[in-house]
């Protein structure tokens, strides 16, 4: 397998996925204003839509969309428990997470990140996302994780989103929650593993 990446974007996420399931892989790097891969490829013409993650599999399909890579990933490796089996309700609990973590988080941190954007619509941005860490901050577990007491894709999704909040003039320390999960998440050897591997540590 094949991960097209940009250090810190939400490819982030499959990166640790992948290094917890022990999966083989490889990854490429895509420069996102240009499109251009690594090795100099036209990223559109892998990738349609033109944005990372995107995992290339072994007989040349590819999937695109974090939140189904990071469940494609964890079910390559059940024995990992990255994710619930499917069709219990914990694994529905695992899809709920990964889908507001997409709308809900992932989304609304674009205009922070939007190239010229003002200061007053970064500001803007940052306010919207008051309410969405709000909610996330009171729902994390007592054992320090959104599905149950261990680590699952659902925490290298969050993990991921919030950690772009470092590339920003903001802070979480309104949340002390989130800045507890983020630490707590952080020392997980595969999570160190793929900071590492992308240079952010």
């Amino acid at each position: 397998m094949k991960l097209y990446f940009s250090p810190g974007a939400g490819s982030l996420a499959p990166r640790i996925a992948l290094i917890a399931a022990g999966l083989p892989f490889e990854s490429e790097l895509v420069n996102l204003r240009t499109k251009v891969t690594a090795s100099g490829d036209d990223f559109r013409a892998i990738n349609a839509k033109g944005y990372v993650p995107a995992l290339a599999l072994d007989d040349g399909r590819l999937v695109t969309e974090t939140q189904v890579i990071l469940q494609y990933v964890a079910d390559q490796a059940p024995d990992s428990a990255l994710a619930p089996a499917h069709g219990t309700f914990e694994r529905y609990g695992l899809m709920e997470w990964l889908s507001w973590t997409s709308t809900e988080l992932h989304k609304r941190f674009s205009p922070i990140f939007a190239p010229g954007a003002s200061k007053e619509a970064k500001e803007a941005a940052w306010a919207n996302l008051a309410a969405p860490l709000t909610y996330v901050a009171d729902q994390i577990g007592a054992d320090g994780y959104l599905i149950g007491d261990r680590f699952t894709v659902a925490d290298a999704y969050l993990f991921t989103v919030l950690n772009w909040v470092g590339f920003t003039r903001f802070s979480l320390e309104s949340w002390p929650a989130l800045q507890a999960y983020q630490a707590r998440i952080r020392t997980l050897p595969a999570v160190q593993e793929g900071l590492r591997q992308e240079g952010l540590r």
